[in-house]
């Protein structure tokens, strides 16, 4: 199962994204947890995860963000505001089983 974990400004907008997200890991047979989170909640929710990706409202926070996932190995990146205004559901769990199949 791949853990999954999306910081973004307060966590709204990004649940059509999980969604959507979950819609492309059903249609490709893989089990998926994701599960979004305002950025004031890192530290709690960083260790739970696989792969951490940032919505691109908040890619001003990703040194600490990127600071906090060093410490557990756990790869992150910034979500293109391409896909997430898109919300892209399949784009957006390619970048996350790439980011996965990096570890």
């Amino acid at each position: 199962m791949l853990k999954v974990v999306l910081f973004c400004a307060a966590g709204m907008s990004t649940s059509m994204l999980i969604r959507k997200m979950e819609d492309a890991a059903r249609a490709k047979n893989l089990e998926l947890k994701v599960s979004a989170y305002p950025e004031s909640q890192l530290t709690k929710y960083v260790p739970t995860a696989d792969v951490v990706l940032i919505g691109p409202q908040i890619r001003f926070a990703l040194k600490k963000i990127a600071a906090e996932c060093e410490k557990y190995k756990i790869p992150v990146e910034v979500i293109t505001p391409q896909d997430y205004g898109m919300m892209n559901g399949a784009k957006v769990l390619e970048q996350a089983e790439r980011l996965a199949s990096k570890e």
